[in-house]
């Protein structure tokens, strides 16, 4: 059998000693700021891109992974003798999936399989851990698929926005539209259901109150926790609040590995600053 490469992408926002441990390719999707074009993670850094939106004055656009782009990345492991398993961003928030879809047809059939996570950030990262470790074990594609088909619908992500102003001007959450009227009031909780970001629930008043909410929800499923394992992912300047769910996860979750990460530039092009949401994986 031959060896199986896994892919995902850069909206995975996995911390870079997991990509390596497993060793993960990463296909960095775009940042755009009128004609300049930066590759995620590669050209542009988080703090890179605020710094833009603040000389720019402006917010910046996203953009899919082409076909031609997958092609590219597709080839290099094809050309050692590998097999590819590609695990994209939902197909229902960009078109990276149906063009990877475009670019596997290229090769032999059987070569590449490509998985739509239905999710973003470590929502997606973690499928990509789970089929590594799966490869690692020396399980086929077809079985890995098969797995991971099993656990998309089982991925929870919730996430405390500083402002609706990115989501909202980026159009990939248009239930928004409501809240604009009452934004000062209400503070949305936004989560990810089959593959569409929706407002899960609202609170009223400070911050904290939104992420005590989602930490009490993760808390309610601390029996159904698969994989012990639990990211707590933040946009530039949520730092602190990262640590603050860290460790009120850590009191009760004794035995889960809680990893804090950084969201990448794409995911912060659509949440903005200061973003922090909690992912696992229920059984």
């Amino acid at each position: 059998m031959r060896k199986i490469k896994i892919l995902t992408d850069s909206t995975c926002d996995l911390p870079k000693d997991i990509i390596e441990k497993y060793d993960i390719g990463i296909m960095p999707l775009f940042v755009v700021f009128g004609e300049e074009n930066y590759r995620d993670g590669v050209d542009l850094q988080p703090e890179g891109l605020f710094k833009l939106v603040k000389e720019k004055g402006t917010l910046p656009k996203t953009a899919a992974l082409s076909p031609y782009d997958c092609l590219g990345y597709f080839r290099e492991y094809i050309d050692q003798d590998m097999d590819i398993i590609a695990i994209t961003i939902s197909s229902k928030i960009s078109s990276t999936y149906q063009n990877a879809l475009v670019a596997a047809s290229e090769f032999p059939e059987g070569r590449i399989w490509v998985v739509d996570s239905q999710n973003i950030t470590a929502g997606e990262g973690m499928l990509a851990i789970i089929a590594a470790k799966m490869a690692q074990e020396g399980k086929t594609p077809q079985e890995i698929v098969t797995k991971l088909e099993e656990i998309i619908p089982k991925v929870k992500v919730h996430f405390v926005i500083d402002t609706l102003e990115y989501l909202y001007k980026g159009g990939r959450c248009s239930a928004l539209q409501n809240l604009l009227g009452t934004a000062l009031k209400i503070r949305p909780i936004i989560g990810v259901k089959d593959g569409c970001m929706l407002v899960a629930g609202k609170t009223r008043g400070d911050k904290k109150k939104a992420l005590n909410q989602i930490i009490d929800w993760a808390l309610q499923d601390k029996q159904e926790i698969d994989f012990n394992q639990v990211f707590v992912i933040s946009s530039l300047g949520g730092e602190e609040e990262a640590v603050y769910i860290k460790d009120c996860l850590s009191k009760v979750l004794v035995d889960t590995e809680i990893i804090v990460g950084l969201a990448g530039c794409v995911i912060s092009c659509h949440c903005g600053e200061k973003t922090t949401g909690i992912i696992y994986i229920k059984k």
